[in-house]
């Protein structure tokens, strides 16, 4: 008698042990990511005295990667649904660590806006692959929705770490030093998710939706251009006003094409669930609203009050510390008040920590800034979580890779 091994059971639901390694590499590949989103924010005044950059191009230094992360993340979410979640995953981290490498010792200006490009891909691999293949790993809702929390923190996390590991890099080594350090952690990390993480995919095979790939990316990477431009330009310069158009209709043209299209790439029924779209605005809003703090903060502790990167980095480690703690307490504050009740209270937290924020002088002191900040980054964890996991529990699990690109998206842009 031939007794079958009990694989699919195996496959289908990895062990504990093995779902909790799993989310380890997942979360420390997206730290990496999440970090130079602002990690390289306290680094500008040392690019200023090496590499003599001017305003503007220490603008696309810092941009080039957030236009090329964002509008390609919708096209490799997908693709990782179609080729294997895995697969891209690697990729990704192979693209990432090249390109911090590139950024790492590139020489000029030019070269530097590249290698944050390449980098751009590489992120735009990792973060959709990071979050559908929890998605995947993590089947019991109770289970996900505490594994959600913990990458939704880790997301946070390297938004606000990112000027302390640059302040702690800068006062021992050369500016490359906050990319060089990405290396090391990719190759481990390529070690470790060659062993301990699964693959997954698309039951279907759905041919890849070529029209609505190269509409996503044209619309996506016109939208973020303009709106980056804009702080420069103004909202009525026609440059401004000519890609900020394009992009709107171009981005149209994409929705019309996937309502039409056999296999769109984009899953548009979720968008008229009004919860749906509603989690994924507060989302976008959370970390633009974090984002928008870090930057600010970083030039501002710098430049008007005198404070060395380390310092200065130092000095947001509060925002990162609450923002840890708060993200996994919102599934508890979730379970209580309910989704809609935890994601207005972490937005109501935001606006008022913002909303300190603005009285911000030359002479107000970082006494001043820290309830602010406090309050910006215990907001954005109670907000994060709950909103991503609303966002992706919308779609069938098979999607999960355009889904989490979705979300993305939304976190870039």
């Amino acid at each position: 008698m031939r007794i079958r091994p009990r694989a699919s059971r195996a496959a289908g639901r990895p062990s504990a042990g093995r779902r909790r390694a799993v989310l380890a590499v997942l979360c420390v590949s997206l730290l990496v990511v999440s970090l130079d989103n602002t990690i390289l924010n306290i680094a500008l005044p040392a690019l200023v005295r090496e590499l003599h950059a001017s305003t503007s191009q220490l603008q696309w230094i810092v941009d080039s990667y957030a236009v090329v992360f964002g509008g390609l993340l919708l096209v490799a979410g997908s693709l990782g649904d179609r080729i294997g979640r895995k697969r891209v995953f690697l990729a990704g981290l192979t693209v990432f660590g090249a390109g911090s490498a590139g950024s790492a010792f590139a020489g000029t200006v030019a070269t530097l806006v590249t290698a944050r490009a390449v980098m751009g891909v590489g992120a735009a691999c990792v973060m959709p692959a990071t979050l559908s293949i929890i998605m995947d790993v993590y089947r019991v809702p109770a289970a996900r929705a505490k594994a959600i929390g913990l990458w939704s923190a880790t997301t946070g996390l390297g938004i606000a770490v990112g000027p302390i590991a640059g302040g702690w890099l800068l006062a021992r080594y050369w500016w490359g030093s906050v990319f060089f350090v990405n290396v090391p952690i990719v190759v481990l990390g390529l070690a470790a998710a060659a062993l301990a993480v699964p693959d997954s995919r698309d039951p279907e095979r759905r041919p890849v939706d070529v029209v609505g790939a190269l509409l996503s990316v044209t619309g996506i990477s016109a939208l973020l251009w303009a709106i980056i431009e804009t702080p420069l330009q103004g909202w009525t310069a026609p440059r401004v006003l000519g890609a900020g158009a394009a992009a709107i209709a171009v981005l149209a043209g994409l929705v019309v094409w996937e309502r039409r299209t056999a296999h769109p790439m984009l899953v548009l029924e979720p968008f008229r669930d009004r919860r749906f779209s509603v989690a994924m605005t507060s989302v976008a809003l959370a970390v633009f609203a974090l984002m928008g703090a870090m930057f600010l903060l970083t030039q501002y502790l710098q430049f008007s009050l005198g404070y060395s990167a380390l310092q200065a980095g130092v000095r947001i480690l509060p925002v990162a510390g609450l923002l840890a703690v708060a993200a996994p307490l919102s599934t508890l504050l979730d379970r209580w008040i309910g989704t809609k009740g935890t994601i207005a209270s972490g937005l109501t937290l935001i606006s008022a920590g913002l909303g300190l924020l603005v009285g911000t002088s030359t002479a107000s002191g970082y006494g001043h800034l820290l309830p602010g900040l406090l309050l910006v980054g215990g907001g954005a964890g109670l907000t994060i979580a709950p909103g991503t996991a609303a966002v992706i529990g919308a779609l069938p699990r098979e999607r999960a890779g355009v889904g989490s690109g979705t979300n993305g998206t939304a976190l870039q842009v």
